[in-house]
Formats: structure tokens, sequence, C-alpha cells
């Protein structure tokens, strides 16, 4: 579950808490920057481990929103030796996991997120901590050309550098913004009996050693969009497992029998024939595309308007002489998958949608990773030698 989701989770959940690993070392199921949300019912929106984790988590849910303060959580599964957990494990690393209650002015920094997200833009959100990290300063501002979805690192800022953060107020007329900053609330320290809040208790010189930076931020993109031309059955498989595998869905084809939202549930449906569609679609660079009508001269006429524009994934459903057919005249097309899918010998549309979705995955992850590589070399030349970690 991405970040997106747990923002709309957030918006209707009136008492939950958002746990971010921030600090991720030797092997682990996630990786750094990976976000939960858990609520007080006892409900677990995405995770952080396969299961070893989220229990413990959860049992610490009461006390963060009841206090009202940030928690850190060291989970330590190097030893070889799994009793040291009580129980057989099954996994790796050190995994220091921050936990925030969602109120105030995070679940107004999750809002925003979610506005952004809504209209195809991606968002960097820094934390910074202040009063030996019992209090957290937050920032949300465009990511630009952000292609990761998920790296976390420390900021520039956090060798020292300082902040002039700009208070921008969004209204209705503002549906894009250049910057929010939101403070934390002062909130009174809840001590214990020797007068020490509960973190300077247990965990101040824990997170000194961990090393966590003053200041981290992560990038979040919105889910990239999915479109498919073509309603027809073998295409249901397709969208659904789109959609399970983060991609923001959306099915256009001309027969209104075929693009129905009973066919396609929680699916965005654009009617009409090529030439109507294109500028509904506005397709941008970050949009993958698969043309699977099975009309010859349709998928044609939609490729000669494709010719001028920028996306990151063409898939076309057929053979190569099909396609060779359709291609025939036209200049050559970036980011081609022709016959659409990996290579596994499927059969039926259910094993042909698990090929095309793989292949899907495989594309977005390698765009990720590319960008994550320049992200990580780009922060750590800014932070003179701090490492910048993502996936």
């Amino acid at each position: 579950m991405e970040m997106h989701d747990l923002c709309a989770i957030a918006a209707r959940e009136p008492r939950c808490v958002l746990a971010t690993a921030v600090k991720v070392e030797g092997h682990a199921y996630r990786k750094q920057g990976v976000s939960m949300l858990l609520t007080e019912e006892g409900v677990m929106y995405g995770s952080i481990s396969p299961g070893c984790l989220e229990s413990d988590l959860q049992a610490r849910v009461d006390r963060v929103l009841d206090t009202q303060q940030l928690e850190f959580v060291e989970y330590d599964m190097r030893p070889e030796d799994d009793l040291s957990w009580g129980e057989t494990i099954g996994c790796g690393g050190l995994i220091i996991v921050l936990l925030e209650p969602v109120c105030g002015e995070l679940r107004s920094i999750l809002s925003h997120m979610h506005a952004y997200f809504q209209t195809g833009s991606a968002v960097e959100l820094t934390r910074s901590f202040y009063n030996q990290y019992t209090r957290i300063h937050y920032v949300i501002q465009p990511a630009e050309d952000a292609e990761s979805q998920t790296v976390l690192y420390p900021s520039p800022a956090a060798k020292g550098a300082s902040l002039n953060p700009i208070n921008t107020m969004i209204t209705d007329d503002t549906p894009r913004l250049s910057l929010v900053v939101i403070h934390s609330s002062e909130a009174d320290d809840l001590t214990s009996n020797s007068g020490e809040s509960d973190i300077q208790r247990d965990g101040l010189t824990e997170v000194e050693k961990w090393d966590i930076p003053l200041q981290i931020s992560a990038k979040y993109v919105p889910k990239p969009r999915l479109i498919i031309i073509g309603a027809g059955n073998d295409v249901i498989p397709v969208a659904r497992l789109g959609k399970s595998a983060g991609f923001r869905v959306v099915v256009a084809d001309w027969r209104e029998t075929l693009c129905t939202a009973e066919r396609f549930p929680g699916v965005e449906l654009v009617l009409g024939f090529p030439r109507e569609i294109m500028p509904v679609l506005d397709i941008q660079s970050g949009d993958y595309i698969v043309l699977m009508s099975h009309q010859f001269l349709r998928e044609r006429e939609f490729l000669e308007l494709l010719e001028a524009r920028n996306y990151a994934y063409l898939g076309i459903m057929g053979s190569r002489t099909r396609t060779a057919r359709l291609l025939n005249n036209l200049p050559p097309l970036k980011h081609l998958h022709s016959p659409v899918g990996l290579t596994i010998g499927a059969d039926g549309p259910e094993e042909i949608a698990i090929s095309i979705t793989a292949e899907l995955i495989a594309c977005k992850r390698a765009a990720v990773t590319a960008e994550r590589r320049n992200v990580q070399r780009g922060i750590a030349h800014a932070t003179d030698g701090h490492r910048a970690s993502g996936r």
C-alpha cells in the first residue's frame, strides 16, 4: 500500500497512528521510508514487515494516541537466535520505526498530500526534529522531477543550513500549492515520576545512538496511470490486477455496452473514438499505455495520434506480425513492448493479465531504481558526505 492510499485512509480514520521506517540496515522485507497506518480499533493498513513487527506496533498505538507524542521503536532482528524475540520471526536487519499520532498538523499535512496526489503532483515531505527528538516541524512541497515511489534521505539542511519556510494557505482557488509549512503544536510534556518525558527517559540515548538525522525528507509520487485502450473481456483481469499493483487504471473504448462501471468497478472510464478521447486522456510522460481492443483500424488511429506524445510504456497486444502492420510507415514509437507482457508461457485471460501486469511492474521498478540512484548521488553530494538512503 502506497502513501497516496494511506493519505486517503487517514482522512476517514478519526484516531490512527502513522508508522514510518526511518532507518533500515541489513536485510529487511520493506525498505527505508515505507509507512503504514494503525488504528485505535486494531485495523492495519499497509505493512513494514511480513508480519513480524505489526503486532508490537499495534500494541503501542493507544499510548501514542493518549500521550499525543511521537515514539521511536527499534527492532534489531540481526541476531541469528530468533529466541531473542520469543518466536521465529523470519526477518533480518535493523529497523527503526517512527510512530506519529495522526492529529492536528500531521492530519493536515496528509490531507494536503492527498490533494497533491489527486492533481497528479509528486510531493516531498520533510520532518525536522527538535527538543531532543520530542517535537516535529513538517514541511511539504512539490517534488520536482520525482519518479521514485519512496525515497527517504538526510535533507541538505540537516547539516545546519537554515530553513526559511514560507507559510502558504490552501484555498479553493489554489488547487496546486507552491509550499505548505505546518508547525507542530507545543503540547505539554507528559512526565513520569522522575519528571522526564517517556521519550527522554526511554529513548533519548537510543535515538542518538541510531544516528537519525535531525531532518529527513521523503519523496512520494501519485499512482502512475495505466491507460488501457479496449474494454473487452480480456481487459477485465488486466484492470483488476493493475489496480492491485498500484496503478490508477483508465479504460477507454468507443463501445458503450463494454465500457461500463459494472464491468470495471473502481476504474476510470473514457468513452469515445481515438480522436475524441485523446484530449480527455491528456497523456503525460509517466503514463503506461496498453492497446488491447483487437480493432486494427482504431488502434492504428490511436498510434498515429500518439506519435508526438511522451509516455513511460506502450504495450501492444497481438503478434509481432500484426504489430509490424500497425506500425507500418509510422515513425519509431518510444518504450514499445510487443507482444505485451513477460514471456511466462501464459495461456488464457487471467494468465495473460498476470504477464502484462508483471511487465508493467518491472518497467515501473526499473524507472524507480534508476531515479533513486540519481537521488542518492545528488543528496550524498549536497549533504557533504551524508549517505543517501533509498530503495
